[in-house]
């Protein structure tokens, strides 16, 4: 846990301890939401749960676990506001505890309608923590480990997931309700604990900057820096966050959605994109359906939990490479072949269910599990990191709570109607996944710039964006001078110099760790050129 100390306490946590331990206890939050996300899994298929629902139908299930994302669509658009106003931490604090009191709800449901009341109210806690965790990391993280510490964190989510896949097979044991209320419990409890924790988390430094509690900011990055004052890089960093804050007020634009979408329409849109392909992939076709899949494969009853279970553990294992891989590949490599890895796999599902023989039930686990091993290590962590990656600060949490809001949107569809699906089209719901699969492999690799590396502050020159402007204002200047009448003395026409509003100095940091000026295609600074 988090220790937050006054600045001459000798037994605070700084440093990589301080980095990691925030890491660790902000997993908790996709912890919560990886665990909701899988418990109605194997709940669902309980003898005891659907005895007490009535047997319910299969636009009845879908509803049920798929309107968890209405909640969660609804706060991850309130979430940017939210973020910005009371911080980054104080926003967690709120979705851990609304994430525990729609855990109770749905614990001590009294039928149908409660269940779906809970449901919804731990969505409003989904959408707070699964939109302002992603942003917390980016901001406290150094470039050359945001992409891993990013990908530790849904190591985390799927830590949740599969834990509440075995809590499902254990608790299918007792022979009462509790088989499934107890799953439902530990939603409660582990919301509980992220609640404490996130009294004694230290706030983001570049949130803190950013509302002018430069002390604050500037004690934090001291801390994340080993805890000596007096650090360069600390120092660096704190100037370079309170240049780009200051060049973005003085540019007076808005804050507003409006204006964002304006002026970084493509960014929202990648971002936007990201999201929704995670879910069109076909990953909660398996995440909330498994068991089912594995009942139409020929796995039945308890036995179908476990096979979810075995194929969970492999989930897991297949987020860590990405830990090492995500800051030395980077992030477009690990997206293509990611999109066509899962298109595979799911084709190949489609393919053992149609032609259904001996063969199919143990053939059909592996091809899940390698399609899930596929989207662990791609589709899965790097949609949570590229958002916040390429927002700028003034609109970083209204540009990720529009992408997470895309994320639950998608979600909220695929989850209501893969039930009907798998009824009405079967065996061809998985190529069809398949097929936005290949459509991601396309948008990714002729839209997406790679990341890997670069600066929060430095972001606008992988987009271009400072070269565009400087070719707006010069080509405004050669307008200007076009339609101005000409002199009389016939003398030579000098222009004037542009008026260029002045960028952000170009910090210390980046100087230190050696990257380049703002130019379009980021690339480092080379021994000598400085």
């Amino acid at each position: 846990m988090v220790e937050v100390a006054a600045p001459g306490s000798r037994h605070r946590l700084v440093g990589q301890p301080l980095l990691y331990a925030i890491s660790l206890f902000a997993s908790l939050g996709v912890f919560l939401f990886g665990y909701d996300q899988g418990v109605m899994s194997g709940v669902i298929t309980g003898p005891h749960f659907r005895k007490f629902f009535n047997s319910p139908d299969a636009i009845s299930l879908g509803t049920m676990v798929a309107v968890l994302e209405v909640g969660a669509f609804i706060t991850s658009l309130a979430a940017g506001r939210v973020g910005d106003i009371i911080g980054r931490r104080g926003t967690l604090l709120i979705g851990a505890l609304v994430f525990t009191v729609g855990g109770a709800v749905q614990t001590f449901t009294l039928g149908f309608k409660t269940m779906v009341i809970g449901r919804i109210i731990s969505g409003f806690g989904v959408g707070l923590l699964s939109t302002i965790v992603p942003i917390y990391q980016s901001e406290i993280s150094p470039p050359n480990h945001r992409g891993a510490l990013a990908c530790m964190e849904f190591t985390g989510n799927i830590f949740g997931y599969a834990s509440s896949v075995w809590f499902d097979y254990f608790c299918s044991f007792i022979d009462s309700d509790l088989a499934w209320r107890i799953p439902l419990f530990i939603q409660c409890v582990i919301g509980a604990i992220l609640a404490a924790g996130s009294l004694i988390m230290p706030e983001s430094p570049r949130w803190l900057i950013d509302v002018d509690r430069d002390a604050e900011g500037m004690r934090i990055l001291v801390d994340l820096h080993g805890g000596d004052p007096e650090d360069v890089l600390a120092k660096a960093e704190f100037q370079e966050i309170k240049d780009r804050v200051i060049f973005e007020r003085e540019s007076g634009e808005a804050r507003s959605y409006a204006v964002m979408w304006k002026k970084y329409k493509r960014r929202v849109l990648l971002a936007m994109s990201s999201q929704a392909f995670a879910q069109l992939n076909g990953i909660n076709v398996i995440s909330y359906y498994a068991p089912r899949v594995f009942e139409e494969a020929g796995w039945l009853g308890r036995d179908a939990i476990l096979m979810t279970g075995i194929n969970a553990i492999f989930y897991i294992a297949s987020t860590i490479p990405t830990w090492w891989l995500v800051d030395r590949w980077g992030r477009r490599p690990i997206l293509l072949s990611g999109a066509v890895l899962t298109g595979v796999s799911l084709v190949a599902t489609g393919w053992w269910m149609y032609i259904d023989v001996p063969e199919t039930p143990r053939a059909v686990v592996i091809c899940v599990i390698i399609y899930n091993a596929s989207f662990g290590y791609s589709w899965g962590p790097l949609p949570w990191l590229y958002p916040p990656e390429i927002m700028p600060l003034t609109v970083r949490a209204k540009g990720v709570s529009l992408s997470t809001a895309t994320n639950w949107a998608f979600n909220f569809l695929v989850g209501e109607a893969t039930p009907i699906l798998q009824e009405v089209i079967e065996w061809r719901l998985y190529p069809m996944h398949g097929m936005f699969c290949a459509c991601s492999f396309v948008v990714v690799y002729f839209l997406y710039p790679e990341t890997r590396g670069v600066p929060l502050e430095e972001m606008d020159a992988v987009f271009g964006e400072e070269e565009l402007e400087e070719a707006l204002d010069n080509e405004s200047e050669r307008a200007s001078l076009v339609n101005s009448t000409l002199p009389t003395n016939h003398q030579s026409i000098s222009p004037p110099r542009p008026k260029r509003t002045p960028g952000p100095r170009r910090g210390w940091v980046s100087r230190l760790i050696g990257q380049s000026d703002h130019r379009a295609s980021y690339e480092p600074i080379r021994d000598g050129e400085e």
